[in-house]
């Protein structure tokens, strides 16, 4: 009888012990894939490509036990070899091999150069063998990065007394509404594939007061663009006992300052290699959606097109001026119409037809929508009836505000616009793992 008791020992190390530790001079094992082969004649580059980062190995001829013909990029191997510090290798140390042992070896041909430093093909050609694009080393950082995001986001909330949920993401009714949903056959009973985790994160705040969830989400819309996906990473929060919306945009501005230090602190590696300068967030600036629209036209002579919303060159424009007068890669656009805004949106008292509520654009981009909801049962039925809406179709969403609930408001934050922005991509789907858009539903 064989019983399990934690993870095993392991022979092999990892290039972040290798840096860490002792090793000059010593043999270690270490496995990987053949990223690149650089043979010289009798002497041999043999690069190994780990997760963290790349290991330079030296062939070399009657030292080697091991035919370098018989090597394939892209093979994943056991090596084994001495330990010896080389400032023009990668990660400053290189391993002079004594064995290989191949544990597989590709059938056919790379599709791209993985190898290359940066992959000279179109984002389609890329997309079309993303298992393979991906194992570039620049392509890999830019989700690096993101992982940074993600941790930031998760490690900031819980500090500040976050509750972590987990929401079900087919649904009897999307929160936002509307006809851009994806349907299901559900056991012969109508669904949706969640748009928002909105109404659940509400109910938990009655549960936990402060809730964060990091979920996929769905939107059926037939964009063809270079900002809208179809499935993106939501990173949700909802806070109560809030005094104002403001709580809300103080909290994100919080997350971002607190990502971008540790950016700073733990991918710095991949920030440089993908010369990623981070912005400065220790102020963000807000403006009223009216006054941004007037600030815009007057500065930029642009003529107000649309009263209710924001086009995006309308949003370019307003991160333009912010740049420009404030040299902020940020700015929170706040008190956006109620006649855009959903059901749930608290209307200002000042004025109703506005709500408090904002959106977060970086660079131009909105990247965040959040504020204040309703709390009040009366009130929300209130607006629902304004709006024609029938209480019976949510009935276990209002559910909540019945028993009681208290002020609270939250936000959703773009995952994977967040990243494009930060690394200045030009395409959402160069940062998104396998983007869903309206054509693309493979691989």
């Amino acid at each position: 009888m064989e019983f399990l008791t934690g993870v095993k020992p392991k022979e092999t190390v990892e290039i972040q012990e290798i840096l860490a530790g002792d090793y000059e001079g010593k043999e270690v094992k270490v496995r990987g894939a053949i990223h690149n082969i650089r043979d010289m004649g009798e002497v041999a580059f043999v690069i190994l490509r780990k997760a963290q980062g790349l290991a330079q190995c030296v062939w070399e001829e009657g030292k080697t036990e091991f035919d370098l013909r018989e090597l394939k990029e892209e093979s994943a191997v056991e090596i084994t070899g001495v330990v010896v510090s080389e400032e023009r290798a990668p990660n400053g140390f290189e391993i002079r091999l004594k064995t290989v042992k191949v544990l597989s070896e590709p059938d056919q041909v790379l599709p791209m150069a993985v190898s290359k430093y940066k992959l000279h093909t179109s984002l389609e050609a890329r997309l079309a063998v993303r298992p393979i694009s991906l194992r570039n080393v620049r392509e890999r950082a830019k989700f690096k990065i993101q992982e940074g995001i993600v941790r930031g986001f998760r490690d900031f909330l819980h500090s500040q007394g976050f509750t972590e949920i987990h929401t079900p993401k087919i649904v009897a009714r999307g929160a936002e509404g509307g006809s851009n949903v994806f349907r299901l056959d559900y056991f012969n009973k109508k669904a949706e594939l969640g748009q928002s985790p909105q109404f659940y994160k509400q109910t938990m705040v009655g549960v936990y007061d402060r809730v964060f969830e990091v979920a996929p989400v769905f939107r059926a819309e037939k964009h063809n663009t270079t900002r809208h996906l179809n499935e993106y990473i939501g990173l949700d929060f909802e806070m109560g006992y809030i005094d104002g919306f403001q709580d809300v945009m103080a909290m994100e501005t919080g997350f971002l300052r607190y990502t971008m230090e540790l950016l700073r602190r733990e991918y710095k590696k991949e920030l440089d290699m993908l010369e990623v300068a981070l912005p400065d967030v220790s102020r963000i600036p807000s403006v009223r959606f009216d006054r941004a629209k007037e600030l815009v036209s007057e500065k930029y002579s642009r003529k107000i097109k649309n009263p209710y919303d924001l086009e995006p060159e309308e949003e370019l424009l307003i991160g333009r001026y912010f740049k420009e007068e404030y040299d902020s890669d940020f700015v929170f656009v706040t008190h956006y119409p109620s006649k855009k805004r959903p059901f749930y949106a608290m209307d200002d008292p000042e004025d109703s037809k506005f709500t408090l509520s904002f959106d977060l654009l970086f660079k131009g981009l909105e990247v965040t929508t959040g504020g204040q909801r309703i709390h009040d049962y009366r009130e929300i039925l209130a607006k629902m009836e304004k709006r024609r809406m029938d209480p019976e179709d949510i009935g276990s969403y209002l559910m909540i505000f019945k028993y009681g609930m208290p002020p609270h408001g939250g936000l959703g934050i773009g995952l994977e616009r967040l990243t494009m922005r930060l690394l200045d991509e030009q395409n959402v789907r160069e940062t998104s793992l396998f983007p869903r858009d309206v054509n693309r539903l493979e691989p």
